[in-house]
């Protein structure tokens, strides 16, 4: 008989030494860092209003398997490292390698969800909002988007061998 859990798939799990150098930066630190890449991504869509439902929202990426979480909010037309003391109005959260998956679009985030993977908690409306906006991205028309989902599937088989 099959547990509810035991049909979960699981993904392969970052081990704790490696994310060890990351947790050394101040968490400031990494939410800019984030926050700056994502505005190089986006930077057309952000100038275009495409995700002016962040406005003044702060959104937490967090990274399980790594115990990382990054915090952004919008400001004017641009991300910015969210102050680490204030509530997150939605957490994103999954493994490294899940977010790989979705990113390499191997896997589906609605998939995910039902495996009990990527787990989004908080306002609903703005969950469903960056939802709906991730699943209409044109990753094609992105030089930079494309770069992200070849690099993401050139390294997960690598990550999979070594972590799983």
């Amino acid at each position: 008989m099959q547990t509810p859990n035991s049909t979960v798939s699981s993904s392969p799990k970052l081990p704790k030494p490696f994310s060890l150098p990351l947790k050394i930066l101040p968490q400031a630190l990494h939410n800019r860092f984030l926050a700056n890449i994502i505005n190089r991504i986006l930077v057309n869509d952000l100038n275009e209003g495409e995700l002016d439902f962040l406005q003044d929202k702060s959104v937490a990426i967090e990274i399980s398997d790594i115990g990382m979480c990054y915090q952004m909010t919008l400001s004017g037309v641009r991300l910015v490292g969210a102050n680490v003391q204030v509530d997150n109005d939605l957490t994103v959260r999954a493994s490294l390698y899940d977010f790989m998956s979705m990113a390499s679009r191997q896997v589906d985030p609605d998939t995910l969800v039902f495996q009990r993977r990527l787990v989004m908690e908080g306002d609903t409306e703005l969950g469903l909002g960056l939802k709906n906006y991730l699943d209409g991205m044109d990753v094609e028309a992105s030089r930079a988007l494309s770069l992200v989902e070849t690099v993401s599937k050139k390294t997960m088989p690598v990550y999979k061998k070594l972590f799983g």
